[in-house]
């Protein structure tokens, strides 16, 4: 009687490693795709969370704009204030979140600011850039106080000012 023995063969391990290579290839450009989706999403959705928060800041304190978008965010103690609002969260304040750097470029100061408060803005722009293009995101994405958010499909930098035609619209 012959002794048969128990395992996998070399050649059987090969065609098992192969398989998972190739499944391997196919998911992984998939998964990247639906990552820069997200982040695109996200960064769309940040640029509106920041608009609100302007156009709220705004009828809030009668300061104009937001001098800056670290304004808008959380300051050190629970009373808000024009100079640090609450209106958004602290990393979007802080200029990045979800592979995108945001800007934020007020227009000129208001005249008369409320006491105590840093000169307002009578216009802003923001921008939304991705960290790195084709890896945190594809497009870039930018708006101002007309709440019409614009791409550019080359995540090039908006450049304060610029966001409008011939840049796409894609949300009003």
């Amino acid at each position: 009687m012959r002794n048969k023995n128990k395992g996998f063969s070399l050649i059987e391990l090969l065609i098992v490693v192969a398989i998972i290579l190739i499944i391997a290839a196919i998911a992984i450009p998939n998964l990247l795709r639906a990552r820069i989706t997200a982040n695109e999403t996200s960064a769309v959705g940040s640029v509106r969370t920041i608009n609100t928060g302007a156009v709220q800041y705004s009828s809030t304190y009668g300061n104009g704009f937001p001098p800056t978008l670290l304004s808008l965010g959380p300051g050190g103690g629970p009373p808000a204030t024009c100079n640090n609002a609450d209106l958004i969260d602290q990393v979007l304040a802080g200029g990045q979140k979800s592979g995108y750097n945001f800007t934020y470029g007020p227009g000129a100061a208001v005249a008369t600011p409320p006491a105590g408060c840093t000169p307002g803005a009578v216009s802003y722009d923001i921008g939304a850039t991705p960290v790195t293009v084709g890896t945190t995101g594809q497009r870039s994405f930018c708006t101002d106080q007309s709440g019409v958010v614009r791409q550019d499909p080359t995540g090039a930098p908006i450049a304060p000012g610029a966001c409008v035609a011939p840049l796409a619209v894609i949300a009003q």
